[in-house]
């Protein structure tokens, strides 16, 4: 079992994302680390691109903010790298292809594990194409977590039979960002996977509540939160350590809930 497997060891998981250099470096540094205090079980990071075509208008303005730092594929490199020193928890990259061809695919990923990273999810990769990665990621330990979306039907268990580190089951159609109600059928779309997979499967896009977290902990392995953490840190910019805290905190006893 991979780093990221034993991540939802302990009960369900709590996901927590952020984008890569904003409001800084330093500051995506201290707020990994204090996610992980309030008991997230991995780290998502996102790489910041000019073109993030899954993410809806919070994560795309924390990606332009980020670039107007200057951040660089080589600064969260080495943000892992300094994480590593730090902490053991799962860490994920969530980027695009562009960025990784223009690095190169093999110069790309053997980076991710010099630095410590675990796994990375692509969303603009089809899964048809995910062998133009599989084989430089393989060769380096990198878990491609595959996502699967409601519009997936018949090709879940396909999916699901490839899955690495955690499936990434998409809650609703559409970019990223906070919903008030979540309508699709999620516990049919994790039985459908669960039936040919051990791979622990994670619901992220459009959860922000405790109620939600708490729901969608019934089903599914664990959850996933990346809009409503990026909108504190827009909110808060250097000071919102004590903010992502308490979310990160409530979220994941919602999520530990649902166990009972």
């Amino acid at each position: 079992m991979s780093k990221i497997g034993q991540a939802f060891k302990k009960g369900k998981a709590f996901i927590g994302f952020l984008t890569a250099g904003d409001p800084s470096m330093e500051k995506t540094y201290e707020y990994i680390l204090t996610m992980e205090k309030a008991g997230a079980d991995l780290i998502e990071i996102g790489i910041p691109f000019s073109d993030p075509i899954a993410e809806g208008i919070v994560i795309q303005e924390a990606d332009l903010r980020a670039l107007k730092q200057g951040t660089r594929i080589d600064d969260v490199f080495d943000l892992v790298k300094r994480v590593r020193k730090e902490t053991q928890i799962p860490l994920v990259f969530l980027t695009y292809l562009n960025p990784v061809f223009h690095y190169g695919v093999d110069a790309f990923f053997t980076r991710c594990q010099e630095a410590g990273l675990d796994g990375i999810i692509i969303p603009d990769m089809p899964f048809e194409e995910r062998g133009e990665c599989a084989a430089a990621a393989k060769a380096h330990g990198i878990d491609i977590i595959s996502m699967i979306a409601p519009t997936s039907k018949d090709r879940i268990q396909t999916i699901a039979k490839a899955g690495e580190g955690f499936l990434y089951i998409v809650s609703s159609l559409g970019v990223t960002g906070t919903r008030t109600e979540i309508k699709t059928d999620l516990k049919d779309i994790i039985d459908t996977a669960k039936a040919v997979t051990d791979v622990p499967c994670a619901v992220g896009f459009g959860i922000n509540t405790t109620e939600q977290a708490e729901a969608i902990g019934r089903d599914a392995d664990g959850v996933i939160v990346g809009s409503a953490i990026v909108k504190l840190i827009a909110k808060y910019g250097d000071d919102a350590g004590q903010a992502i805290f308490d979310y990160v905190k409530g979220m994941k006893e919602a999520a530990m809930r649902s166990l009972s």
